[in-house]
């Protein structure tokens, strides 16, 4: 005769086999309904600019409609817990982004592990950040803004559209690598940084290179270095850190798609195989370049590989500097 604990040991075997065979027989079918992307942001971000570019190119490959919805909040943790507890059927998906490594670990009871509970997509795109300075601080290069700062620990002020963004973290990780001293001007948006970087109230700070360059063509900003891996064909002529002498300042934004963990590998792959071909088409390329962001597609190893180390790097980071969003 079975024991009471074997009976509830079997039962419940039974009900997480059934489980896995409803997803298993779900895979087999995909896709046979509407897909959602999730954007844990507001529209008009670059999350939002690729996931409403690439939708209709997926849902032409796929055969079913693709959605785009947006759920901001939290520094995009709350629309990227949704995704982790979604079911991993392939039909939600979350556009993210480096940023979302970052979040995690600058909250406190964050409810996912952005390592751990999703499954790696693809690559989308890259965005680089330029590092400029107001003239009126009469800084022309990076060797005299870091003699600059180290000269007057405390003195040199930079800003940031908020505490935790790319812009912040950046500067967070340039300061770690140089041994700088700087006041952080956080701002609630973009808006009022930008606005205070061009009538120096602020020294330095970073930019998207698109939004930078147009400052710097007319003058009103001094570009002092690009925070990618290689120069940019949007500012050609501005060096990298690595350039420039100052190594491991790789502050490129990346944005990539995810699902949740334990989406068969059949709809990951497939998945995989559709977006890599939407990222090389022309009028893809086309609106996501005008957006400042470079189109691009990666395996799924590469994926996660890119994950785990950026999650360590930017932890790092912000421990060290004791950085906290709450």
């Amino acid at each position: 005769m079975m024991t009471q604990n074997f009976r509830f040991l079997v039962g419940g075997l039974s009900i997480a086999l059934l489980g896995f065979g409803q997803v298993s027989a779900q895979a087999q079918t995909w896709p046979g309904q509407t897909i959602k992307i999730v954007v844990p942001f507001t529209p008009g971000t670059g999350m939002d600019t690729i996931a409403r570019t690439v939708s209709p190119k997926l849902s032409e490959r796929l055969g079913q409609p693709v959605i785009v919805q947006n759920t901001p909040g939290a520094s995009g943790n709350i629309g990227a817990d949704n995704v982790a507890k979604a079911t991993p059927d392939g039909y939600t998906l979350l556009m993210g982004a480096n940023t979302m490594l970052m979040a995690s670990q600058l909250y406190k009871n964050v409810p996912f592990d952005p390592v751990n509970d999703f499954s790696s997509v693809s690559m989308a795109a890259f965005g680089t950040l330029m590092l400029v300075a107001n003239p009126k601080t009469g800084i022309k290069s990076l060797q005299e803004f870091i003699a600059m700062a180290k000269a007057k620990p405390g003195d040199v002020t930079f800003g940031s559209p908020g505490i935790g963004t790319p812009h912040h973290m950046a500067m967070e990780l340039l300061k770690s690598k140089t041994q700088l001293s700087m006041l952080h001007v956080p701002y609630k948006g973009t808006a009022g940084y930008v606005a205070d970087l061009l009538g120096g109230e602020l020294m330095v700070g970073f930019l998207p290179i698109h939004v930078a360059q147009g400052f710097v063509s007319s003058g009103k900003l001094v570009p002092l270095a690009v925070g990618g891996p290689t120069r940019n064909a949007v500012a050609p002529n501005v060096a990298t850190f690595q350039e420039l002498g100052v190594k491991e300042v790789n502050v490129d934004m990346w944005y990539a798609f995810f699902a949740p963990n334990r989406t068969p590998v059949s709809v990951i792959n497939r998945l995989n195989t559709e977006i890599a071909a939407i990222m090389k088409l022309p009028d893809v390329r086309s609106v996501l370049a005008k957006a400042g962001l470079d189109a691009e597609s990666s395996t799924t190893a590469e994926l996660t590989t890119t994950v785990k180390q950026d999650y360590a790097r930017w932890g790092a980071v912000i421990k060290r500097n004791a950085i906290t969003a709450d």
